[in-house]
Protein backbone atom coordinates (compact mmCIF):
# COMPACT_ATOMS: atom_id res chain seq x y z
CA UNK A 1 0.00 0.00 0.00
CA UNK A 2 1.13 3.37 -0.81
CA UNK A 3 2.65 4.96 2.18
CA UNK A 4 0.87 8.28 1.11
CA UNK A 5 -2.58 6.33 2.18
CA UNK A 6 -1.21 4.00 4.80
CA UNK A 7 -0.07 7.99 6.19
CA UNK A 8 -3.84 9.02 5.80
CA UNK A 9 -5.67 5.97 7.27
CA UNK A 10 -3.02 6.84 10.36
CA UNK A 11 -5.89 9.22 12.12
CA UNK A 12 -8.96 7.10 11.25
CA UNK A 13 -7.08 4.44 12.71
CA UNK A 14 -7.29 6.22 16.25
CA UNK A 15 -10.76 4.81 16.24
CA UNK A 16 -10.21 1.53 14.79
CA UNK A 17 -10.85 -0.69 17.86
CA UNK A 18 -14.28 1.26 18.76
CA UNK A 19 -15.25 0.81 14.87
CA UNK A 20 -14.17 -2.95 14.71
CA UNK A 21 -16.84 -3.71 17.35
CA UNK A 22 -19.45 -1.83 16.12
CA UNK A 23 -22.18 -4.39 14.68
CA UNK A 24 -22.90 -3.97 10.86
CA UNK A 25 -26.51 -3.39 9.80
CA UNK A 26 -28.79 -5.95 8.99
CA UNK A 27 -28.68 -9.81 10.00
CA UNK A 28 -25.70 -11.89 9.00
CA UNK A 29 -27.36 -14.29 7.55
CA UNK A 30 -26.25 -13.63 4.12
CA UNK A 31 -28.89 -11.22 2.63
CA UNK A 32 -29.77 -8.94 5.19
CA UNK A 33 -33.53 -8.72 5.78
CA UNK A 34 -35.19 -7.08 8.67
CA UNK A 35 -33.41 -7.54 11.81
CA UNK A 36 -30.96 -5.99 13.84
CA UNK A 37 -30.08 -2.66 11.97
CA UNK A 38 -28.57 0.18 13.43
CA UNK A 39 -24.13 -0.81 12.81
CA UNK A 40 -22.47 0.24 10.63
CA UNK A 41 -24.76 -0.35 7.58
CA UNK A 42 -27.34 0.88 5.96
CA UNK A 43 -31.11 0.59 6.78
CA UNK A 44 -32.32 2.15 4.00
CA UNK A 45 -31.40 -1.05 1.45
CA UNK A 46 -32.14 -3.36 3.77
CA UNK A 47 -35.55 -5.83 3.39
CA UNK A 48 -38.45 -3.07 4.13
CA UNK A 49 -36.03 -0.21 3.02
CA UNK A 50 -36.62 2.63 0.65
CA UNK A 51 -33.99 1.94 -1.54
CA UNK A 52 -34.56 -2.69 -1.37
CA UNK A 53 -36.51 -2.65 -4.60
CA UNK A 54 -34.23 -0.78 -6.69
CA UNK A 55 -30.87 -1.89 -5.59
CA UNK A 56 -30.56 -4.22 -8.72
CA UNK A 57 -31.56 -1.37 -11.06
CA UNK A 58 -28.80 1.36 -8.89
CA UNK A 59 -26.44 -1.30 -8.89
CA UNK A 60 -26.68 -1.76 -12.90
CA UNK A 61 -25.66 2.18 -13.35
CA UNK A 62 -22.81 1.79 -11.61
CA UNK A 63 -18.74 0.49 -12.94
CA UNK A 64 -16.13 2.11 -15.32
CA UNK A 65 -15.85 3.31 -18.91
CA UNK A 66 -12.38 2.39 -18.60
CA UNK A 67 -11.06 -0.01 -21.78
CA UNK A 68 -9.96 -2.72 -20.73
CA UNK A 69 -6.50 -2.88 -19.51
CA UNK A 70 -6.48 1.26 -18.61
CA UNK A 71 -5.61 2.47 -15.69
CA UNK A 72 -5.89 4.66 -13.62
CA UNK A 73 -9.92 3.95 -13.98
CA UNK A 74 -12.54 5.01 -11.82
CA UNK A 75 -15.46 3.63 -10.61
CA UNK A 76 -18.79 4.22 -9.71
CA UNK A 77 -20.26 2.50 -6.51
CA UNK A 78 -23.18 3.04 -4.53
CA UNK A 79 -21.35 5.69 -1.99
CA UNK A 80 -19.48 7.86 -5.02
CA UNK A 81 -16.63 7.46 -7.10
CA UNK A 82 -13.02 5.96 -6.49
CA UNK A 83 -10.36 5.93 -8.59
CA UNK A 84 -7.97 3.12 -8.85
CA UNK A 85 -4.37 3.81 -9.97
CA UNK A 86 -3.14 0.05 -10.88
CA UNK A 87 -4.34 -3.02 -11.75
CA UNK A 88 -5.13 -4.50 -7.77
CA UNK A 89 -3.26 -7.26 -6.59
CA UNK A 90 -4.00 -7.48 -2.51
CA UNK A 91 -7.61 -7.20 -2.34
CA UNK A 92 -9.86 -7.55 0.76
CA UNK A 93 -13.43 -8.59 0.83
CA UNK A 94 -16.18 -8.00 3.23
CA UNK A 95 -18.62 -10.62 2.49
CA UNK A 96 -18.54 -13.94 1.39
CA UNK A 97 -20.22 -12.55 -2.53
CA UNK A 98 -17.25 -10.84 -2.79
CA UNK A 99 -15.40 -13.88 -2.13
CA UNK A 100 -17.23 -15.58 -4.22
CA UNK A 101 -17.05 -13.28 -7.22
CA UNK A 102 -12.72 -12.21 -6.63
CA UNK A 103 -12.28 -16.15 -6.50
CA UNK A 104 -14.21 -16.88 -9.54
CA UNK A 105 -12.07 -14.45 -11.53
CA UNK A 106 -8.73 -16.01 -10.47
CA UNK A 107 -8.01 -13.93 -7.40
CA UNK A 108 -6.78 -14.79 -4.17
CA UNK A 109 -7.50 -11.66 -1.75
CA UNK A 110 -5.38 -11.06 0.92
CA UNK A 111 -7.98 -10.60 3.98
CA UNK A 112 -12.10 -11.85 4.19
CA UNK A 113 -14.54 -10.98 6.74
CA UNK A 114 -17.03 -14.11 7.14
CA UNK A 115 -20.20 -14.34 8.86
CA UNK A 116 -20.53 -14.32 12.67
CA UNK A 117 -20.34 -18.18 13.80
CA UNK A 118 -19.29 -19.25 10.10
CA UNK A 119 -16.25 -21.97 9.67
CA UNK A 120 -14.10 -19.09 7.52
CA UNK A 121 -13.71 -19.93 3.91
CA UNK A 122 -16.86 -21.67 2.88
CA UNK A 123 -15.97 -25.23 1.57
CA UNK A 124 -17.25 -24.81 -2.11
CA UNK A 125 -14.87 -21.43 -2.21
CA UNK A 126 -11.50 -23.25 0.07
CA UNK A 127 -9.59 -25.10 -2.63
CA UNK A 128 -9.45 -21.57 -4.94
CA UNK A 129 -9.60 -18.93 -1.77
CA UNK A 130 -5.70 -19.33 -1.32
CA UNK A 131 -5.17 -18.45 2.71
CA UNK A 132 -6.77 -14.78 3.12
CA UNK A 133 -6.35 -13.31 6.78
CA UNK A 134 -9.20 -12.69 9.35
CA UNK A 135 -10.33 -8.87 9.34
CA UNK A 136 -12.88 -9.47 12.16
CA UNK A 137 -16.55 -10.47 10.51
CA UNK A 138 -19.13 -8.95 8.52
CA UNK A 139 -20.70 -7.66 11.43
CA UNK A 140 -17.67 -6.93 13.28
CA UNK A 141 -15.31 -5.44 10.77
CA UNK A 142 -11.29 -4.43 12.18
CA UNK A 143 -9.97 -1.60 10.53
CA UNK A 144 -6.50 -2.21 11.62
CA UNK A 145 -6.16 -6.28 10.58
CA UNK A 146 -7.18 -4.50 7.17
CA UNK A 147 -4.49 -2.29 7.10
CA UNK A 148 -2.15 -4.06 8.19
CA UNK A 149 -3.24 -6.23 5.13
CA UNK A 150 -1.47 -3.16 3.34
CA UNK A 151 -4.47 -3.65 0.47
CA UNK A 152 -4.87 -1.89 -2.76
CA UNK A 153 -8.35 -2.37 -2.97
CA UNK A 154 -11.24 -2.95 -0.88
CA UNK A 155 -14.72 -4.67 -1.68
CA UNK A 156 -17.90 -4.69 -0.03
CA UNK A 157 -21.75 -3.13 0.09
CA UNK A 158 -23.12 -0.05 1.83
CA UNK A 159 -25.58 -2.32 3.37
CA UNK A 160 -23.12 -4.67 5.29
CA UNK A 161 -20.66 -0.93 6.22
CA UNK A 162 -21.58 2.17 5.27
CA UNK A 163 -20.73 3.57 8.39
CA UNK A 164 -16.97 2.37 7.55
CA UNK A 165 -16.67 3.49 4.21
CA UNK A 166 -14.94 7.16 5.05
CA UNK A 167 -12.49 5.05 7.44
CA UNK A 168 -11.82 2.15 4.64
CA UNK A 169 -11.13 3.95 2.32
CA UNK A 170 -8.32 6.33 3.85
CA UNK A 171 -6.71 2.71 3.66
CA UNK A 172 -7.50 1.75 0.13
CA UNK A 173 -9.32 2.14 -3.05
CA UNK A 174 -13.06 1.03 -1.83
CA UNK A 175 -15.91 -0.23 -4.22
CA UNK A 176 -19.22 -0.60 -2.54
CA UNK A 177 -22.25 -2.31 -4.23
CA UNK A 178 -25.66 -1.33 -2.96
CA UNK A 179 -26.70 -4.78 -1.24
CA UNK A 180 -25.64 -8.54 -1.40
CA UNK A 181 -28.20 -10.69 -2.48
CA UNK A 182 -30.85 -10.41 -4.90
CA UNK A 183 -28.71 -8.27 -6.77
CA UNK A 184 -25.44 -10.82 -6.95
CA UNK A 185 -25.11 -10.93 -10.59
CA UNK A 186 -25.16 -6.92 -11.14
CA UNK A 187 -22.63 -7.25 -7.73
CA UNK A 188 -20.51 -9.26 -9.64
CA UNK A 189 -20.01 -6.69 -12.97
CA UNK A 190 -19.23 -3.88 -10.31
CA UNK A 191 -16.48 -5.74 -8.70
CA UNK A 192 -14.96 -7.11 -12.35
CA UNK A 193 -14.88 -3.45 -13.73
CA UNK A 194 -12.84 -2.43 -10.20
CA UNK A 195 -10.71 -5.74 -11.10
CA UNK A 196 -10.42 -4.74 -14.70
CA UNK A 197 -12.12 -8.79 -15.45
CA UNK A 198 -14.83 -7.47 -16.86
CA UNK A 199 -14.80 -10.17 -20.01
CA UNK A 200 -14.08 -13.08 -17.62
CA UNK A 201 -17.18 -12.25 -15.57
CA UNK A 202 -19.16 -11.38 -18.31
CA UNK A 203 -18.37 -15.00 -19.72
CA UNK A 204 -18.77 -16.52 -16.12
CA UNK A 205 -22.36 -15.03 -16.15
CA UNK A 206 -22.96 -16.45 -19.41
CA UNK A 207 -21.68 -19.81 -18.81
CA UNK A 208 -24.17 -20.01 -16.15
CA UNK A 209 -27.18 -18.47 -17.56
CA UNK A 210 -26.89 -21.12 -20.30
CA UNK A 211 -26.68 -23.89 -17.53
CA UNK A 212 -29.75 -22.48 -15.51
CA UNK A 213 -31.64 -22.28 -19.35
CA UNK A 214 -30.35 -26.05 -19.93
CA UNK A 215 -31.70 -27.16 -16.85
CA UNK A 216 -35.27 -25.95 -17.41
CA UNK A 217 -35.47 -27.38 -20.79
CA UNK A 218 -34.18 -30.58 -19.30
CA UNK A 219 -36.79 -30.19 -16.40
CA UNK A 220 -39.54 -30.58 -19.16
CA UNK A 221 -42.75 -28.87 -19.94
CA UNK A 222 -44.69 -29.16 -16.46
CA UNK A 223 -42.10 -27.89 -13.95
CA UNK A 224 -42.73 -28.75 -10.44
CA UNK A 225 -43.38 -25.64 -7.86
CA UNK A 226 -40.39 -25.03 -5.54
CA UNK A 227 -40.59 -23.92 -1.80
CA UNK A 228 -37.56 -22.53 -0.31
CA UNK A 229 -38.02 -22.99 3.57
CA UNK A 230 -34.97 -21.80 6.21
CA UNK A 231 -35.33 -22.26 9.52
CA UNK A 232 -33.39 -19.60 11.49
CA UNK A 233 -33.26 -18.76 15.37
CA UNK A 234 -35.57 -15.83 15.37
CA UNK A 235 -38.03 -17.07 13.21
CA UNK A 236 -38.70 -19.59 9.67
CA UNK A 237 -38.25 -17.74 6.57
CA UNK A 238 -40.08 -18.57 3.18
CA UNK A 239 -37.23 -17.39 0.64
CA UNK A 240 -39.32 -15.01 -2.33
CA UNK A 241 -38.04 -13.62 -5.66
CA UNK A 242 -35.53 -10.84 -4.35
CA UNK A 243 -33.32 -13.70 -2.73
CA UNK A 244 -30.41 -14.88 -4.59
CA UNK A 245 -31.68 -18.55 -4.91
CA UNK A 246 -35.03 -16.60 -5.89
CA UNK A 247 -33.19 -15.43 -8.68
CA UNK A 248 -31.68 -18.76 -9.51
CA UNK A 249 -34.64 -20.83 -9.63
CA UNK A 250 -36.37 -17.92 -11.90
CA UNK A 251 -33.19 -17.99 -14.16
CA UNK A 252 -34.14 -21.79 -14.65
CA UNK A 253 -37.50 -21.35 -15.61
CA UNK A 254 -38.84 -22.97 -12.30
CA UNK A 255 -42.13 -21.84 -10.61
CA UNK A 256 -42.57 -20.93 -7.19
CA UNK A 257 -45.66 -21.17 -5.31
CA UNK A 258 -48.07 -17.75 -4.92
CA UNK A 259 -46.90 -16.88 -1.18
CA UNK A 260 -43.22 -17.11 -2.57
CA UNK A 261 -44.14 -14.31 -5.82
CA UNK A 262 -43.73 -11.47 -3.83
CA UNK A 263 -41.04 -9.14 -4.27
CA UNK A 264 -39.82 -9.67 -1.30
CA UNK A 265 -36.59 -11.11 0.17
CA UNK A 266 -38.85 -13.87 2.07
CA UNK A 267 -42.21 -13.84 3.84
CA UNK A 268 -41.34 -14.97 8.10
CA UNK A 269 -43.62 -17.46 8.96
CA UNK A 270 -43.86 -19.59 12.92
CA UNK A 271 -44.11 -23.26 12.88
CA UNK A 272 -47.82 -23.06 13.12
CA UNK A 273 -48.23 -21.71 9.77
CA UNK A 274 -45.89 -24.32 8.31
CA UNK A 275 -48.56 -25.35 5.90
CA UNK A 276 -47.72 -22.31 3.77
CA UNK A 277 -44.79 -23.91 2.98
CA UNK A 278 -46.56 -26.52 0.50
CA UNK A 279 -45.48 -27.09 -2.70
CA UNK A 280 -44.66 -30.21 -5.07
CA UNK A 281 -41.04 -29.47 -3.90
CA UNK A 282 -39.94 -27.99 -0.16
CA UNK A 283 -36.08 -27.32 -0.50
CA UNK A 284 -34.95 -26.51 3.62
CA UNK A 285 -31.80 -24.69 4.80
CA UNK A 286 -30.87 -24.33 8.20
CA UNK A 287 -28.90 -21.07 9.62
CA UNK A 288 -26.73 -22.24 12.20
CA UNK A 289 -27.09 -24.57 15.07
CA UNK A 290 -30.78 -26.37 14.36
CA UNK A 291 -31.24 -26.99 18.09
CA UNK A 292 -31.36 -23.25 17.82
CA UNK A 293 -33.79 -23.19 15.21
CA UNK A 294 -37.66 -24.07 15.76
CA UNK A 295 -36.99 -26.52 12.78
CA UNK A 296 -37.83 -29.94 15.03
CA UNK A 297 -41.37 -28.40 16.03
CA UNK A 298 -42.19 -27.41 12.58
CA UNK A 299 -41.58 -30.75 11.60
CA UNK A 300 -43.15 -32.50 14.37
CA UNK A 301 -46.77 -30.29 13.61
CA UNK A 302 -48.97 -32.90 11.65
CA UNK A 303 -49.28 -29.71 9.20
CA UNK A 304 -45.79 -30.46 7.89
CA UNK A 305 -46.35 -34.45 7.73
CA UNK A 306 -49.34 -33.32 5.82
CA UNK A 307 -47.88 -31.45 2.99
CA UNK A 308 -47.47 -32.63 -0.07
CA UNK A 309 -44.06 -32.16 -1.12
CA UNK A 310 -43.54 -34.03 2.89
CA UNK A 311 -45.88 -37.43 1.78
CA UNK A 312 -44.41 -38.08 -1.38
CA UNK A 313 -40.78 -37.58 -0.64
CA UNK A 314 -40.30 -34.64 -2.42
CA UNK A 315 -38.91 -32.23 1.03
CA UNK A 316 -35.22 -32.36 0.99
CA UNK A 317 -32.44 -30.44 3.46
CA UNK A 318 -30.32 -28.88 1.28
CA UNK A 319 -26.52 -27.00 1.76
CA UNK A 320 -27.38 -23.70 3.19
CA UNK A 321 -24.05 -22.84 2.74
CA UNK A 322 -24.93 -22.63 -0.97
CA UNK A 323 -28.14 -22.24 -1.50
CA UNK A 324 -29.24 -19.39 1.04
CA UNK A 325 -25.42 -18.05 2.43
CA UNK A 326 -24.28 -18.13 -0.84
CA UNK A 327 -24.02 -14.73 -3.26
CA UNK A 328 -21.90 -15.05 -6.23
CA UNK A 329 -21.51 -17.31 -9.62
CA UNK A 330 -19.62 -20.36 -7.74
CA UNK A 331 -22.75 -20.95 -5.56
CA UNK A 332 -25.07 -20.50 -8.15
CA UNK A 333 -23.48 -23.41 -10.22
CA UNK A 334 -23.35 -25.72 -7.40
CA UNK A 335 -27.39 -24.82 -7.07
CA UNK A 336 -27.90 -25.83 -10.34
CA UNK A 337 -26.16 -29.43 -10.30
CA UNK A 338 -28.30 -29.75 -6.68
CA UNK A 339 -30.92 -28.80 -8.52
CA UNK A 340 -30.52 -31.18 -11.15
CA UNK A 341 -30.14 -33.99 -9.11
CA UNK A 342 -33.34 -33.60 -7.32
CA UNK A 343 -35.30 -32.47 -10.42
CA UNK A 344 -33.83 -34.38 -13.76
CA UNK A 345 -34.13 -38.80 -14.18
Amino acid sequence: MPLRRRGTAAAALALAAALSLAACGSDSDGEGGKGKDGGAGSKDVAQGGKDFGKAADLTRKMGTDAAAGQFPRTVTHALGKTEIKAKPKRVVVLDVGELDNVVSLGIKPVGYAPAEGGDGIPSYLRKDAGDPKSVGTINGLNLEAINNLHPDLILGSKLRAEKHYKDLSKIAPTVFSVRPGFTWKENYLLNAAALDETAKAKANLAAYEAKAKKLGEDVGEKKPTISMVRYMPQFTRLYAQKSFIGTVLKDAGLPRPKNQQVDELAVQIGPEKIDQADADWIFTGVYGDPDRTKRDVARDNPLWKNLKAVKEGRARDVSDETWYLGLGVTAANSVLDDLRGFLVK
